[in-house]
């Protein structure tokens, strides 16, 4: 059967096939990723989480750092010296 006589599923399936042999199913995925548009409106939701004041963000993170100190003896690595 040639392309032109293939249902859209038809269709469909054979290119997750062509993906999956060439690319594995890792890749595909990746690949398949790249086109996913996501859903909602980032910029309208985040200002339901995000204060808009500078001061307010500066005081949230003091208060997470207060609650979550940094121990000065780790490295960035978080392994002991």
């Amino acid at each position: 059967m040639n392309v032109a006589e293939m249902s859209l599923e038809e269709i469909r399936q054979h290119g997750i096939d062509a993906l999956a042999r060439e690319l594995g199913p890792v890749g595909m995925i990746r690949f398949l990723q790249q086109f996913e548009t996501g859903k909602g409106d980032y910029t309208l939701e985040r200002h339901q989480w995000l204060p808009d004041d500078v001061d307010a963000i500066a005081e949230a993170i003091g208060d997470r750092r207060a609650l979550n100190p940094i121990r000065k003896d780790r490295g960035s690595s978080g392994a002991s010296p």
